[in-house]
């Protein structure tokens, strides 16, 4: 079955970085594109990074822009997310999703950013 599991979330100073990884399973995870999304407490879920299947295109919320890259390593059937220059407002539950069937989300990590 299909599974996405993150890890690499945690408590983090303004101005510090985080690492986030999505380890993926049951699925061609090489043919497929990939995305993180964000949820803060009381807010949609919303749309941070997405990466092609071959890590030919990427896209970004304008909020991440230059402070966020997404990649993959299609041989390790991991998604990442590095974030750099992280603000009170990156606060989070971190998501990693793709399209197989329909919309698969792993369990989140969660993201502080707090002095």
């Amino acid at each position: 079955q299909v599974q996405l599991v993150e890890s690499g979330g945690g408590l983090v100073q303004p101005g510090g970085s985080l690492r986030l990884s999505c380890a993926a399973s049951g699925f061609t995870f090489s043919s497929r594109t990939m995305s993180w999304y964000r949820q803060a407490p009381g807010k949609e879920r919303e749309l941070v990074a997405s990466i092609t299947s071959t890590g030919g295109t990427t896209n970004y919320a304008d909020s991440v822009k230059g402070r966020f890259t997404i990649s993959r390593d299609n041989a390790k059937n991991t998604v990442y997310l590095q974030m750099n220059s992280l603000k009170p407002e990156d606060t989070a539950v971190y998501y990693c999703t793709t399209l197989v069937e329909r919309r698969r989300w792993g369990q989140g990590t969660q993201v502080t950013v707090s002095s």
